[in-house]
């Protein structure tokens, strides 16, 4: 139990809410609501379920085994699993390898429906993991996140049967992108100081830290205003959306009030806590829209 308990820690497994939510949301609005577009099918929701956890395990074990000796270098990273020596390098290799292979495998629960999954199972995978080099050689690595985990909810639309092109789900990813974008900018202003010393690139880094926050603020509203367009492109969504949007826009008004230039005691609080309940509750206010 101890050494599963390091291997879910190593991945942050507790981080899936944050892009499983809109991915089951955009598949909720194939298969819910007055006219669904498509049949509901067990092993599609249990595919789409695989798909975002093991897509999500290799991007993070890759990233751990990529930015190793940077964590080792960073006080406030350097108790991670690999400089610390809590798990062994193989062991995280070995991991990488699996949830990269499960991912793949994961796609043929689409077929012979869809083939679009297994085709695009590779390209999309060497996209995640390809994020991990992004601070590199970018200071907008935060959006290269950002359009990783929008890919989740056009995915999950097709993988439920949905038409590839419907502009609703696109809509749902370019809210993502704004978000994640966001909140990862966030997240990275505890590491500005560092990520000049080592020569990394983040917004942060590079415009200093209230700056990056004005910028992860922009992005914020470019979310809500994002979601608000999105029953335009599908209908169905009515009062109970909207109003959940609200409090969205609310929630985030509170991520930010917390988080300040000269106070970044509440990042954590605002990264984790604050973003699950936006993610959970716009799945279920989503959700219980289409039902009633």
């Amino acid at each position: 139990m101890s050494k599963l308990r390091d291997y879910l820690e190593l991945i942050r497994f507790s981080h899936t809410v944050f892009a499983l939510p809109f991915a089951l949301l955009a598949a909720a609005m194939v298969w819910l609501g007055p006219k669904p577009i498509a049949a509901f099918h067990w092993k599609n929701l249990l595919g789409i379920v695989l798909c975002m956890a093991t897509a999500r395990a290799a991007a993070m074990a890759f990233n751990r085994l990529v930015d190793r000796r940077y964590d080792a270098q960073n006080p406030r990273t350097a108790g991670r699993h690999l400089p610390a020596g809590r798990m062994r390098l193989g062991q995280v290799v070995g991991l990488t390898v699996i949830a990269s292979s499960g991912f793949i495998a994961s796609t043929l629960l689409f077929l012979p429906e869809t083939y679009v999954p297994i085709a695009a199972s590779i390209p999309v995978l060497l996209f995640l993991l390809s994020y991990s080099y992004a601070k590199r050689f970018t200071s907008l690595s935060h959006y290269w996140l950002g359009a990783a985990l929008m890919l989740a909810p056009p995915a999950a639309w097709i993988a439920a049967g949905g038409p590839i092109f419907h502009f609703a789900p696109w809509l749902i990813a370019l809210a993502v992108f704004f978000w994640v974008g966001g909140f990862d900018i966030i997240y990275a202003c505890q590491d500005a100081s560092f990520d000049r010393r080592a020569g990394l690139r983040s917004l942060p880094a590079r415009w200093g830290i209230a700056r990056a926050l004005r910028i992860a603020a922009a992005s914020h509203v470019l979310m809500v205003i994002t979601l608000l367009t999105i029953p335009l492109a599908f209908p169905p969504f009515g009062p109970i959306y909207y109003t959940g949007i609200g409090l969205i826009a609310c929630l985030l008004i509170y991520e930010h009030a917390i988080v300040r230039p000269d106070d970044l005691s509440a990042v954590n609080r605002a990264f984790l806590h604050v973003n699950s309940v936006i993610s959970l509750g716009l799945f279920v206010i989503g959700v219980a829209d289409l039902l009633w």
